[in-house]
Parts: structure tokens; sequence; C-alpha cells
């Protein structure tokens, strides 16, 4: 009875934990350059000193993501930039160490320096990029930032640098609490060359609406199973005590 118990508890615990999962990626269906969130479990033994594994319990082997490429969308926007399959823009956090994102809807602030949507400094290869007035702003595809003047008759653009782009191994990134991703080691990666962008474009998320809710629905029937089991479990216990009392 205790082995039913085991496997039954645990199974249903981390079907909540994957519920949560799926419920996170539903949420994120709008959310540019969002990457799914993948859960994996696996069954472990409980084995004490001296004993046999007579029971296992559900653990959750592995939080990883699903790094494929989301939809493009073409939004003619100057500031806004989608990286072309495998990549990542690079952005400053406060304490001076980097992130990386997908979500390329880049803004200025009031001194014009370059940012992300939620307000961190957009890293270039020779460090921060900061655009002047009254021009006009263009990104191309290798990540280089140029303007020309609005207010006066344009002449050559002008470089203001160049986006810094990196492709780290994806089995190296972790996802943060902000939702942004970070080399394990906490270490900064070198610019990569080849990652190209599309200008006046951002990448949708990858999260698909259609497998999210197949999955809640699969996982809500495997919660009841396991439900039916601990029914179970507590109905043999009451059988078995009844049969010992008439002995």
């Amino acid at each position: 009875m205790d082995k039913l118990i085991y496997t039954a508890a645990s199974g249903a615990r981390h079907i909540l934990d994957q519920q949560a999962t799926t419920a996170n990626n539903l949420a994120n269906i709008n959310t540019t350059g969002f990457r799914a969130q993948l859960d994996a479990f696996r069954a472990v033994p409980v084995v004490a000193a001296g004993t046999l594994p007579t029971r296992a319990f559900v653990v959750n082997a592995e939080v990883g993501s699903d790094f494929s490429s989301g939809p493009l969308q073409m939004t003619g926007r100057d500031l806004d930039v989608a990286v072309r399959g495998k990549g990542w823009l690079v952005v400053q956090m406060p304490d001076g160490s980097e992130a990386y994102t997908r979500h390329g809807a880049l803004k200025m602030n009031e001194n014009g320096l370059l940012q992300s949507a939620s307000g961190l400094t957009i890293a270039g290869d020779g460090g921060p990029i900061t655009v002047p007035p009254e021009v006009a702003v263009s990104i191309g595809g290798d990540g280089t930032v140029s303007t020309i003047a609005s207010t006066t008759k344009p002449g050559a653009p002008t470089v203001l640098g160049r986006l810094k782009l990196v492709n780290p191994p994806e089995a190296d990134l972790v996802r943060g609490d902000d939702g942004l991703f970070r080399l394990k080691d906490g270490a900064a990666a070198a610019p990569d060359p080849a990652v190209s962008v599309a200008g006046g474009a951002l990448e949708g998320s990858n999260a698909s609406p259609i497998d999210s809710m197949v999955t809640m629905i699969s996982l809500a029937r495997s919660f009841d199973l396991q439900m039916s089991l601990l029914k179970n479990a507590e109905n043999n216990a009451a059988k078995a005590t009844q049969i010992l009392a008439l002995s």
C-alpha cells in the first residue's frame, strides 16, 4: 500500500508542476521572442540503508526550453529587429553582466541610448549605442545601426555601431526568473558575425496554443488517474482493516 501511495502522490504533484509550465506557455503566446518551457520527469527508487528499492517517486529531471524559431512578423518600425535563425541580442544588466533575449522591440531613452522594451541597455560590439536627435534610424542585416539626418538634405548614412549578436551553445543557456537567458557559468558570450537580423520585424512566440491546450487536457486526465489510484489505496486499506478486525 505504501508503494502505491508514494507513486501516485509524487506523480500528482509533478503533474501540477507541468500544468503550471504549460499555463505559463499559454500566457506567453503573444510575447515577442518567447521560448516555450519544457519539463521532463523520471521515476526514482526510494532506497533505505540496508533495504531493497520497494517504492519509487517522481522527480523533475530537467526544465528546458524549446529553442526553435517563432514566426516572423513585419511591423515596419525602424527600431524593431528580429534575429534570423539561431542567435541572440545582448542586453546589459544593472550589475554589468550580460543577458540574452530575442525580444527585438527596441526603443531610445531620453538621452538617445538604445534600450530593450524593458528598459535594459542594448549592447553593441563597441559598447552601448547612442542615437542623436532628429535622425532616421535603420538597422542592417548584420546588426549595423546607422542614421540619416531628417531635418536637412539627406546625405551619406552615419554608422553608430553594430548590435552585439551572439550564438552560444543552447545547452549552456539557462533561463532566469526575468525571462532572459544567461550562460550557466555567468561568462559573456563572444560576438558571432554569422548571426543576422531582419529590420522592421519582430519574432513571435514559439509556443503553440494548440499543443499547449492538448497538453493541458492530457495532464488533467493524468491527474485524475493519480487521484483514482489514491482512492483505490484508501479503499484497499479500509477493507484490509475490516478483514483484520474479523480475525
